[in-house]
This record gives structure tokens, C-alpha cells and sequence, in this order.
């Protein structure tokens, strides 16, 4: 199986055209015309301990959520953690591809997965891309309807519960009741006023961030429970996508967690 061949199928499933513009999703090191594919390891953020672990196990690609390269690189001399990631991956051999806010945005992908893990039917996109098929349900974030009406505080509860996080942070709502639910993996605050203008009684991200949370009291519910706990799901996602395409390719979570927040 060839690397390029694994890539191929991440970009049928989510093409690199989907991605926003700020964004640098794609190949990050690696020569893959006719590189062999050893394995993969999965990951939300490429650090060294992952491409540490990597090379323990013999897997020469590594596939992320977060790209390694988001901002340009003046040099090169292991001055920082990118940096040296860069290094040891050459060294070691290891191609990097990142599948970001493409896989966000694809009708199947990131949030998707997000909305099936609470439950929510007749799902569309909060900001969508205005494509056409069989692309014109890909778009930035998702809303959908609960099946039955929550009461609100059994809502965070379940939120709280299926994603494991030990806290979840909220707004002032006047509500008592949510249905319809709309969110956005990772930092997706500002489709805010999408889900108002959605009619959503709860809108769900990873960051929302202080001033962003005044204001919307008698409109609808924020919740934001933690960048990389509203992602964590994207490791599955990306483990269907290759495992379905390529069935014989070891495929492998990494055992390093890179949430660099910590809670006491």
C-alpha cells in the first residue's frame, strides 16, 4: 500500500478544497510518489513524543487533525517543538499529513460525527460552502434536532457524560428546555450567530472564550467543553475513513495524549 494511496482516500472523503482559507491542511513532510506505507498512527496534534511513538512501532505516516505547519517557518534549527518535529520526522523517515478544517467542513466529517454521538437528526450545516453535489451539505459546523425535548441541565449531563469531560461551561440561559442543538468542533465561536439565526436552543464548541459568552442569556444555551475534548472523536473518524479504504494497513491510535491543558 502506498502513501499515496491512503492520502487519496482522506481527500475523497474530504478534499483539500473544503478547507477555509487561514487553514493548511494536507501533506506537511513527506516524499509519497512511491513510499510504501509501513502503518499509520492517529493523532489530533503532531508532537515529538508522537512521532517518537511512531517510529517505535514502525508506522512511517502519520495522520493528524491539527496541522504541524499552520504558521510559515523562517527556519529550521530545532528552536521550538515544530521545529524539532520537522527534524525528527525527516530523520526518521516519516511522512505528516494533517486532515483539518476540510474534514470539518465535509458533510460526513468532524461534526457529523459530533451530532451522531448526541443523538441529533436532520442535520445541515450552520454556515454552509454552497457547493454542488455531492458536496452541497459541506459547511462549517451542523444543527440539528434531539429526537425528544431535554430539560437543559440533563442535557449538559449527557453532554458531560459522553464526552468524559469533568466540567462543562455555560452561559446564563433563561431557558429550561433544549431540542435543537447546534455546534462546531474545536474553536467555533464564531458561528454564534448562525446558531441564533438557526433557531438553536444550545449551541456546543470546544472554545468560546470570556467576552463571547455575554449577550446571549435569553437567546440560547452556550457550552463550551475544551478544544481537544470536543475533537477527540476525530481520531475514529479518521481511523474509519483508512480502515475502510485500505483494510490490511496496520492503523494505530496514539497512546500520547496531547491535550496540553490539564485540570485539577
Amino acid at each position: 500500500m502506498k502513501i499515496r494511496d491512503i492520502i487519496g482516500a482522506l481527500e475523497l472523503f474530504a478534499p483539500l478544497s473544503l478547507q477555509d482559507g487561514f487553514d493548511n491542511a494536507g501533506l506537511q513532510i513527506g516524499l509519497t510518489e512511491d513510499a510504501e506505507a509501513s502503518g499509520a498512527l492517529l493523532c489530533l496534534d503532531v508532537t515529538e513524543d508522537v512521532l517518537d511513538e511512531a517510529k517505535r512501532k514502525g508506522l512511517n505516516l502519520v495522520v493528524s487533525h491539527h496541522p504541524l505547519l499552520f504558521h510559515p517557518l523562517k527556519r529550521i534549527a530545532g528552536d521550538d517543538e515544530v521545529q524539532r518535529c520537522v527534524i525528527k520526522a525527516i530523520q526518521s523517515g516519516i511522512t505528516v499529513y494533517s486532515a483539518h478544517t476540510n474534514l470539518d467542513n465535509a458533510p460526513e466529517g468532524v461534526n457529523r460525527r459530533i451530532a451522531d454521538l448526541l443523538g441529533l437528526v436532520d442535520c445541515r450545516p450552520l454556515e454552509p460552502k454552497h457547493l454542488p453535489a455531492p458536496w452541497e451539505q459541506a459547511g462549517a459546523g451542523l444543527v440539528g434536532t434531539l429526537p425528544q425535548e431535554m430539560d437543559a441541565d440533563a442535557f449538559m449531563a449527557m453532554v458531560k457524560e459522553r464526552f468524559s469531560v469533568g466540567c462543562v461551561r455555560h452561559n446564563q440561559w433563561t431557558g429550561k428546555a433544549v431540542q435543537r442543538v447546534a455546534l462546531c468542533g474545536g474553536a467555533g465561536a464564531f458561528l454564534i450567530p448562525r446558531a441564533v439565526e438557526a433557531g438553536a436552543d444550545v449551541f456546543l464548541t470546544g472554545e468560546i472564550g470570556y467576552h463571547r459568552f455575554f449577550g446571549y442569556d435569553h437567546q440560547l444555551l452556550l457550552m463550551e467543553i475544551g478544544h481537544y475534548e470536543s475533537e477527540q472523536f476525530t481520531i475514529d473518524l479518521l481511523h474509519d475513513i483508512i480502515a475502510k479504504a485500505c483494510p490490511d494497513l496496520p492503523v494505530v491510535h496514539t497512546s500520547v495524549v496531547t491535550n496540553p491543558i490539564r485540570y485539577i
